[in-house]
């Protein structure tokens, strides 16, 4: 197991679950044979046995000294990870809220593979939904969508769009080789360091040169406090929303845009509007840490999480949508061109060195001392933009209506939004800890709210100067 993958592990408190979450809403009208549970659990069983990933659990290195390692769980029951549930009626939203609330709060059991699915009946006439859990040691955003791949296909009798073949797992060894092994890998730390000093010291002086001119992506440290900023319990609240995927293009053309900007900028408002309703808006700009997907650029070849992170302004200090957005564009332009500067290896190179027992007390020490209310925040939350299917997709035959990602909250940021596009649909998944943020769907509702305000100013406009031509001029 790579040190960024190991250190969900070791971030992981009966509070600070890190875990992703995925609500998959289905048409089950679509299937071949009609739905019953037996059936989808036999062909998610099917589709899954072959797949490390589902297959997998964890194995602990004696004496906490080096990073768990992968082994195949030779008594795996998919009985043990697809369950069935029912909403209570009326077995409408709310209803569903509440449900994947309290499921998404419950731990995962690492004496087996670190996933399941709930599938919930009865939901809005008919409509299944399957709510699906894996472990961020196992996930990142695009290999999730990758071990999805394994149970969708383009059609309702199709094969799926990733056929499952059988792989090796990870070889299991005795105690007394993982103890080995790991005295040998301690000792190549100070070899490891040695390699990755001298292109942190280039980032660093690049950092330095950017913050002088001005071009720097915000730094940490640097958020105002809001209410979802503090020591977080084991509560979650979570909200979804839908937003029509040809209207984020429409203002993204029009504005010389990127749907990303388009996305962070919404969420900028509607974070805003959400903190002037209860009094609690601050006059500096929310900073958010963007996962950013490295798997094209990293050399590593082990790790399910290749990712790194850039940090946002989200413009909550501006109140006109459209210089919000202009706004987000220049400065979201400069992160990434900063981002790009740093070595793509640069957080897995240093996780390498996060310690199992060491780091575990620490995050401990941290919650129990509620650190996070003692010190600026870092960030305010995370904002994530998963790319998803561009063309209607299903699910073991049940056409896929919602697909809803939610991220993993942290002490000191407990909110986390998600977004990804499917089949013209832009989902939105909102995930907070109850105490912070008790409504969610106070935050979430303000989505199309601030979509429509930017479709209005463009449209208000005789004529739109797109953001990037702006730019070259200026330049």
């Amino acid at each position: 197991m790579s040190g960024l993958d190991a250190s969900f592990l070791y971030l992981e408190t009966p509070a600070q679950l890190m875990h992703v979450c995925g609500v998959i809403v289905l048409d089950p009208s679509t299937m071949t044979t009609p739905y019953s549970f037996d059936t989808l659990q036999a062909g998610i069983e099917s589709h899954v046995r072959d797949v490390a990933e589902f297959t997998r659990k964890l194995r602990r290195v004696p004496l906490g000294l080096d990073h768990p390692i992968w082994v195949r769980d030779r008594q795996f029951d998919v009985e043990r990870h697809v369950h069935r549930l029912a909403l209570p009626s009326p077995g409408g939203y709310a209803e569903l809220m509440a449900l994947t609330a309290h499921l998404a709060g419950l731990p995962l059991d690492r004496s087996r593979p670190l996933w399941e699915m709930w599938v919930i009946e009865g939901y809005d006439d008919g409509k299944v939904v399957v709510f699906m859990k894996m472990h961020h040691a196992t996930v990142d955003g695009v290999s999730g969508n990758n071990l999805l791949s394994h149970l969708c296909s383009l059609e309702p009798d199709a094969a799926p769009l990733v056929p499952a073949e059988p792989r090796q797992h990870g070889r299991d060894a005795s105690s007394r080789e993982l103890l080995g092994r790991a005295v040998v890998s301690r000792a190549a730390l100070p070899v490891h360091m040695a390699r990755i000093v001298a292109p942190t010291l280039s980032g660093v002086v690049n950092t330095i040169g950017r913050a002088r001119a001005g071009t720097a992506m915000a730094a940490p440290l640097t958020a105002p406090r809001t209410s979802f900023n503090g020591t977080i319990t084991g509560h979650r609240s979570i909200a979804l929303a839908d937003l029509d995927l040809a209207d984020v293009r429409a203002v993204k053309t029009a504005t010389g845009t990127t749907v990303n900007d388009v996305v962070l900028a919404l969420a900028g408002g509607a974070l805003r509007a959400y903190l002037d309703d209860r009094g609690e808006l601050p006059d500096t700009s929310l900073l958010a840490s963007v996962p950013v997907s490295v798997r094209e650029q990293s050399r590593r070849e082990v790790g399910a999480n290749k990712v790194s992170t850039l940090f946002a302004r989200l413009g909550t200090d501006v109140e006109d949508p459209l210089e919000r957005l202009e706004a987000m564009a220049v400065s979201n332009r400069q992160a990434k061109e900063h981002h790009q500067a740093i070595s793509a290896d640069s957080l897995q190179d240093w996780a390498e060195f996060a310690a199992p027992r060491t780091f575990g007390l620490a995050v401990r020490a941290y919650a129990g001392l509620r650190l996070a209310e003692k010190h600026p925040p870092a960030i305010n939350l995370v904002i994530s933009n998963v790319p998803g299917p561009p063309v209607p997709i299903y699910f073991l035959g049940g056409k896929v209506v919602g697909l809803y990602p939610l991220g993993p909250v942290f002490h000191g940021a407990g909110l986390n939004i998600t977004v990804m596009s499917n089949n013209g649909t832009v989902h939105v998944g909102v995930i907070a800890c109850r105490e912070s943020m008790p409504d969610a769907e106070a935050l979430v509702s303000h989505f199309p709210t601030e979509l429509a305000r930017l479709r209005e100013a463009v449209a208000g406009q005789d004529a739109v100067t797109p953001i990037s031509k702006a730019r070259t001029r200026e330049s």
